[in-house]
C-alpha cells in the first residue's frame, strides 16, 4: 500500500474524509460503520474540521474512535479563518479535541486564509504544537504564492502539509504547486479526490478511459481515480463515503499500481495543465 510521511509519521496514502458526515442522526450508525470499515481495511488518517456540520463531523468521529487505540489513528482537524487568531485558536482547538474525545490531534490545519495576519496565525499554530495539543500544523487551500509568503515567516517552514482540491478532472495543482511542495518537502493532501458533482462538468467515474483502466485492474472506476491521485509522490487522498463497502474499496485502492499505459490513457481523457490555473476550491 502506498504511504505518505507527514512530520515524520508514515501513514497509508488513502485516508477517510468526513465532510457532510454527522449531519443526519438517522445515518449515524451507518457512518460509524463506514469509518470502522475504513480503519479495518488499513486506513489510519481521518480528516475532519470544526466547520463540517458546525462540529457534528468531529462529534461523529469521536463516537467512531472511542474504542480505537489512539496510536492506530492519525487525526487531522482544521480551524476556521474566523478562529485563526491568537485570541481564539486555542479555544477552537480545545473544542475540537473535546468533540473528538482525544487530548491531541496529529495535524491541525488553517482551513483557508482569512483576515488575521498570516504571521499571527502561524505563530499560534506553532505555539499549540509546542504545547502538545497537536503534533504538527499545516495549511489548506494555499496556492504557490501563499506558500512562498508563508515560507518567509519565521515559523512558516514548520508547516507539515498543505491540503487542496485535486483529482483527475481538476489537475491545476500539477502545473507548479505539486513541484513547489516536493522541492520544499511539504506533503500534499488531496480533498475531493474522485471529483465533486457540483464541481465537474462530467462524472469522472463514467469516462470510457477510466472504465478501461478499471477493467484492466478488476477494480471500480472510483478505485482507479484514487490510485491515480496517490500515484503522485507524497500525496495523501481523503475520499469521503458513508457506505462501509465503498469506504473499504476506497482504502484498498492504495494497493493498485497503475502502469505507464494506464497513466497515458487517463492523460488522454483528462490532460495535464499547460499553464497556471486558479486554485480550485470547494
Amino acid at each position: 500500500m502506498q504511504t505518505v510521511t507527514i512530520a515524520g509519521a508514515q501513514v497509508p496514502a488513502i485516508g477517510l474524509g468526513t465532510w457532510h458526515m454527522g449531519d443526519d442522526p438517522a445515518l449515524q450508525a451507518q457512518e460509524i460503520e463506514a469509518i470502522h470499515a475504513g480503519l479495518a481495511a488499513g486506513a489510519k488518517v481521518i480528516d475532519t474540521a470544526e466547520m463540517y456540520g458546525s462540529g457534528r463531523a468531529e462529534t461523529l468521529v469521536g463516537k467512531a474512535i472511542k474504542d480505537v487505540s489512539r496510536d492506530q489513528l492519525y487525526l487531522i482537524s482544521k480551524v476556521l479563518p474566523t478562529n485563526a487568531s491568537k485570541a481564539r485558536m486555542e479555544q477552537s482547538l480545545d473544542a475540537s479535541l473535546k468533540r473528538l474525545g482525544v487530548d491531541h490531534v496529529d495535524l491541525y490545519l488553517y482551513h483557508w486564509r482569512g483576515q488575521t495576519p498570516l504571521v499571527e496565525t502561524v505563530d499560534e499554530l506553532q505555539r499549540l504544537t509546542e504545547a502538545g495539543k497537536t503534533k504538527a500544523w499545516g495549511i489548506s487551500n494555499f496556492d504557490v504564492a501563499d506558500l512562498k509568503e508563508l515560507w518567509q515567516l519565521p515559523n512558516g517552514p514548520q508547516a507539515a502539509a498543505n491540503e487542496d482540491l485535486f483529482n483527475l478532472g481538476s489537475r491545476g495543482v500539477e502545473y507548479s504547486l505539486l513541484g513547489w511542495q516536493a522541492d520544499h518537502q511539504l506533503p500534499f493532501i488531496a480533498y475531493s479526490p474522485v471529483g465533486a458533482p457540483d464541481q465537474l462538468p462530467t462524472n469522472l467515474a463514467s469516462n470510457p478511459n477510466v472504465l478501461t483502466v478499471a477493467q484492466r485492474h478488476h477494480a471500480s472506476a472510483y478505485q482507479v481515480l484514487l490510485a491515480w491521485v496517490v500515484s503522485h509522490q507524497q500525496v495523501l487522498a481523503i475520499p469521503q463515503s458513508s457506505n462501509a463497502v465503498h469506504t473499504k474499496e476506497n482504502v484498498l485502492a492504495g494497493n493498485i499500481q497503475l502502469s505507464a499505459a494506464d497513466l497515458k490513457l487517463l492523460d488522454e481523457a483528462y490532460p495535464a495543465p499547460t499553464k497556471k490555473l486558479p486554485l480550485d476550491v470547494l
